[in-house]
């Protein structure tokens, strides 16, 4: 690598240095289907200038990939997005978007690693993608609330509709959300903290 005409080495951003006040850190996954908003989630509520590893959609994915209800979506994510906010000043959540095309699935065990919680992204025109998703949650003993994210198109549920059709536990919360916008997405964040909070202080969070 050729730095002539330059005596240091660009280090990172102010606005990507970690607070000094920070004592905690904590690692939530973002799953969900192909095209349930999960890079935009990521990217909506990251405080630093998110990591993406998008590609161009090409031919060589018909027949392969269920783009299905995002029929104008031309990228996917083929490795993970990251990202990173600030809940308090002592607590920093950095953020693991997995890549939602199934035959990127085999990343999931790797990003799943130390994950705290997660948050299961829904679109309510293709729920049936939750199931298996869902499914690696639980065998590997995450904790996971789920988004209904917003899409124009999308038939609306009533929350204890989806709750059954999802076949969740009652505690398990729900919530629905607009994931560009970044006030909803913290919303889910925060849904999902206190959801650990209430698990860790009756012992079902080890």
């Amino acid at each position: 690598m050729d730095f002539k005409g330059s005596d240091t080495i660009p280090g990172p951003r102010t606005e990507d240095h970690l607070p000094h006040t920070a004592q905690a850190a904590v690692k939530i996954v973002i799953v969900g289907g192909f095209g349930v908003g999960k890079t935009t989630m990521v990217g909506s509520v990251s405080e630093i200038r998110p990591l993406t590893t998008e590609e161009t959609m090409t031919q060589a994915g018909i027949g392969v990939d269920d783009n299905y209800g995002s029929d104008s979506k031309t990228a996917t994510t083929v490795a993970m997005d990251f990202g990173r906010i600030s809940i308090t000043d002592k607590l920093v959540l950095y953020l693991f978007g997995t890549p939602g095309q199934e035959r990127f699935w085999f990343l999931w065990n790797g990003l799943f690693e130390g994950a705290l919680g997660a948050v299961v992204l829904v679109d309510t025109r293709r729920l049936e993608v939750s199931f298996d998703v869902m499914g690696r949650l639980e065998e590997r003993g995450v904790p996971f609330v789920v988004a209904v994210n917003s899409f124009p198109d999308a038939p609306a549920y009533p929350t204890e509709e989806l709750r059954t059709a999802l076949d969740l536990a009652p505690e398990i919360p729900i919530i629905e959300c607009d994931v560009r916008r970044r006030a909803s997405s913290k919303d889910v964040l925060m849904t999902l903290m206190r959801f650990l909070h209430s698990l860790a202080l009756s012992g079902a969070l080890t």
